[in-house]
């Protein structure tokens, strides 16, 4: 097959019979986001590459290995976004939403890029939904953000998921948990990835995240961070847990999550499925409370997280969660010449108004193929007009699940297919009890 009709690699196309599932699945983020006091925003799909150097760390995967980056026409340096709480970062500094009432709560839906092996659930196009909370620097803001997104995943049906916490603390607190590593994987060089002996003298903790086999066995028995919190530290993150619990939420402490990203401190977690693979984690997040002083904005705590669509997909199709059915066409109506289509049209624009999902012939079928494809469109009701029912200004209307017929007015259409339509559904419902 030509390139042209191809799709690149690690992009996928979501067509008109899965889409459907997705507009649920967004919508439901969009309402738990509203009911915690999140807003919609949107940011542009590239940036400033400083933007992502200065945010991400120049020492993670995402920057080293990941970025789609290119120079425009006017030899500025541009990136893809490999995730969105860097732009939503700048887009608070510069709009000045970090200068007004805080906290600043904000969500969105959005797509990434990152260049890395496509796998299920895992694509080079990724989609995530994901939450900022700008200016909260107490612990119960730490469990709230954790209880919206799990309120998202069980939302939507998923209840097979583990919540995993971790502390990875303050710049302070992590200069000596930076030594204790330092020393344990000094000792290992020999096996250590030509990147992590890179990341051996500029941020050892990265290597904690290395998805080298080898270096990931290295990696299990280093040091632990929350052996070396300080006291600020670890009263917070007792405080988060103390949250969680009057929360009913249950938890695991995972000291070894540090996430891939250099900006977070303090409390980090991850939701876990153990149905999608080895990329088994569904939400990740923490806090970023020296993000926004680091490029360039006051000094403002922060946390979010970032919720990845296409694995959350995976989760609820691997776990056998139905999700609602595409909408179906109300009505077809089949005109049977060329006034009976100037009326359909008619009818159609009024119906379309007064909110119902109809149809009509536009490629000049005939009556067989139009009621094959009305058939294949699983519309609920068909009408078929032509030069009699013009004259009566009325037809039949026809329920294609029963075939039961009867005839209406065309100035009281609207009426009559809404009972039509909520008998059938009260008819499909009484037999499903029964």
């Amino acid at each position: 097959m030509a390139e042209i009709n191809r799709a690149v690699k690690g992009t996928n196309d979501v067509l008109p019979s899965e889409s459907h599932k997705l507009q649920f699945v967004e919508g439901k983020m969009l309402e738990v986001a509203g009911l915690y006091g999140y807003n919609e925003i949107r940011v542009p799909v590239f940036e400033h590459t400083e933007v992502f150097l200065r945010s991400v760390g120049d020492t993670t995967d995402v920057v080293q290995k990941e970025m789609y980056t290119f120079d425009d026409k006017g030899g500025r340096s541009i990136t893809l976004r490999p995730e969105l709480t860097a732009g939503v970062v700048r887009s608070a500094i510069e709009k000045g939403l970090v200068n007004g009432a805080l906290p600043v709560k904000v969500c969105y839906i959005g797509g990434c890029y990152r260049y890395e092996k496509p796998q299920a659930g895992r694509l080079r196009e990724f989609h995530q939904f994901g939450v900022e909370c700008i200016g909260a620097a107490s612990p119960n803001a730490d469990a709230e953000v954790i209880s919206l997104a799990r309120q998202v995943l069980m939302s939507v049906g998923i209840e097979k998921i583990s919540l995993e916490i971790n502390s990875i603390g303050c710049p302070e607190c992590r200069k000596d948990y930076h030594k204790a590593l330092k020393e344990y994987f000094t000792a290992n060089t020999d096996r250590l990835c030509d990147t992590c002996l890179e990341r051996l003298e500029r941020n050892p903790m990265r290597i904690l995240d290395c998805k080298s086999p080898v270096c990931s066995e290295i990696a299990a028995g280093a040091p632990v961070v929350t052996d070396y919190l300080c006291e600020e530290c670890r009263e917070h993150f007792e405080g988060v847990k103390a949250n969680l619990e009057a929360m009913g939420i249950s938890y695991t402490v995972n000291p070894h999550i540090v996430r891939g990203l250099d900006y977070y401190t303090r409390t980090v977690f991850e939701f876990i499925s153990g149905d999608i693979g080895a990329q088994s984690t569904v939400c990740g997040g923490g806090r970023y409370d020296g993000l926004i002083s680091q490029m360039g904005g006051p000094k403002t705590a922060s946390l979010g997280f970032a919720m990845g669509i296409e694995r959350l997909m995976l989760v609820l199709e691997n776990q056998k969660i139905a999700l609602p059915e595409a909408a179906k066409t109300d009505l077809y109506i089949a005109p049977l010449g060329d006034k009976a289509q100037l009326t359909a049209s008619s009818l159609c624009a009024k119906l379309r108004g007064d909110g119902f999902r109809v149809e009509t012939d536009i490629c000049g079928r005939g009556l067989k193929a139009q009621m094959k494809f009305a058939d294949k469109t699983g519309a609920k009701f068909t009408m078929v007009i032509g030069d009699n029912e013009i004259a009566s200004s009325g037809a039949e209307l026809k329920n294609m699940r029963t075939g039961e017929a009867f005839p209406v007015k065309f100035d009281s259409l609207s009426d009559e297919l809404y009972k039509a339509i909520n008998k059938s559904a009260f008819d499909d419902l009484a037999e499903a009890i029964l």
